[in-house]
């Protein structure tokens, strides 16, 4: 159902919906006027690049494409221009708060908004802030979003400008953990934003926060009685983790760790079903994101760590019964095992949830691919022949998968604890 009505509404939304701009030239120039020498060649797209009407049907690009549907933004794309707006809370030391909702940018063409305000602006559903301190303040009409060629270490990089009175203002670089080192850059500005995916995480804890205090309630009325609507539903699926999770891995400690266990089950399981609906408000790619996978995986380093017994840690910095020689090799492999352990959790459930999603926008680009952006109605519904069963086929896997990872993520979490928590046999 999900890439069908993917289908129709791309098939709607494609004679206003313009592709090929590539969202990942996030090295931004710290000038205005190094923007504007890279854009002085570029010819028949204005002053900046900003596109003519003859240009409604860009080349497109199916992999900035595909990133752009998977990734965090300000709002959620529906169709065409029409988004649903999120608020922004902004906060630059210069400048102090802004907040808003993200529809006073008043985006366009995938996410790109025809406004600046306090010298942000949005790009593909980001908010940016432009770099030069000169540009006007309060809510300004820019004439585009667009891109212009610049080399970074050596490499041509298309990267996001804002249009202005015919001039290209550069935005800044994107925040990253290397503060510069690999590219990226500290941002003059604090985003505390509700994103897409921070609210389809508050919407799926609100969901279950919902449904397990109804479940307990229901408990507390029928005690001693057999379950039945929602208890009944819910019952089997806590049995599961318990007997086929908790109880052979950790053992006969397992109820202090029971409520940790199926607390992670549940949050990965409601993110990756929701992130199956389309244009639904949390339908958010959240654990196809690499900073939620890693903020999971860090509670589970802490839980397993912490409750780590005396007998976990001596195995790992002095292994009874093993050479000294022997020690001094695999010590450093056990200490490296403590952080490996977790990073796989982390890339697992994010490069498998990640891949379904690219694969199913693969197959949906292939109408925009046959119908050349658009250009032809009988190559777009041959590539909607072809992308329906394709799409079709994958959002079966797709759905499988989601219960698959939030099983596999639980029971690798509890064998873990079950290791720091196991007593010495002699």
């Amino acid at each position: 159902m999900r890439s069908f009505s993917l289908i129709i509404g791309l098939l709607l939304s494609f004679l206003t919906v313009t592709y090929g701009q590539d969202q990942h030239g996030d090295q931004h120039s710290n000038s205005a006027s190094h923007a504007e020498e890279a854009s002085a060649g570029q010819e028949g797209h204005g002053a900046c690049g900003c596109l003519h009407d003859e240009e409604a049907f860009p080349e497109y690009n199916p992999t900035a494409s595909a990133f752009q549907h998977i990734g965090d933004a300000n709002a959620f794309h529906v169709a065409g221009d029409f988004y649903i707006p999120l608020p922004c809370i902004l906060y630059a030391p210069d400048h102090g708060w802004t907040l808003m909702m993200a529809n006073k940018f008043e985006a366009h063409h995938h996410g790109n908004g025809s406004k600046a305000i306090d010298r942000y602006v949005l790009v593909h559903g980001e908010v940016k802030r432009i770099a030069d301190t000169a540009f006007p303040k309060g809510e300004v009409e820019i004439e585009c979003i667009s891109h212009v060629m610049e080399s970074v270490k050596g490499k041509e990089v298309e990267m996001p400008v804002a249009v202005y009175g015919g001039t290209c203002y550069a935005l800044e670089n994107r925040s990253t953990l290397d503060g510069g080192v690999f590219g990226g850059g500290i941002t003059s500005f604090y985003d505390f934003s509700i994103t897409k995916n921070v609210f389809t995480m508050l919407l799926v804890l609100i969901f279950f926060f919902l449904v397990f205090r109804s479940v307990a309630k229901t408990y507390q009325a029928r005690r001693g009685q057999a379950p039945k609507g929602l208890q009944g539903f819910m019952e089997p699926i806590v049995l599961f983790i318990q007997d086929e999770v908790a109880k052979p891995f950790i053992g006969a400690r397992y109820d202090k760790y029971l409520p940790f266990l199926l607390s992670i089950f549940f949050f990965i399981l409601g993110l990756n079903l929701i992130g199956q609906i389309p244009f639904f408000p949390g339908s958010g790619n959240v654990t196809g994101n690499l900073g939620v996978t890693m903020v999971l995986a860090l509670f589970v380093f802490v839980v397993v760590n912490i409750n780590g017994n005396k007998n976990y840690w001596k195995h790992i910095f002095w292994m009874p019964g093993v050479p000294a020689p022997i020690k001094l090799i695999l010590t450093p492999v056990e200490v490296l095992g403590l952080f490996i352990k977790p990073f796989t959790l982390m890339l697992r459930l994010f490069a498998n949830i990640t891949a379904g999603h690219i694969v199913v926008l693969s197959f949906v680009g292939l109408i925009f691919i046959f119908g050349k952006s658009g250009a032809s109605m009988g190559g777009s519904l041959g590539g909607a022949a072809a992308s329906i069963p394709l799409t079709m086929f994958i959002m079966a896997i797709e759905l499988l998968v989601a219960f698959i990872q939030a099983f596999v993520f639980t029971l690798l979490t509890a064998s873990y604890i079950g290791a720091a928590i196991e007593e010495d046999h002699h």
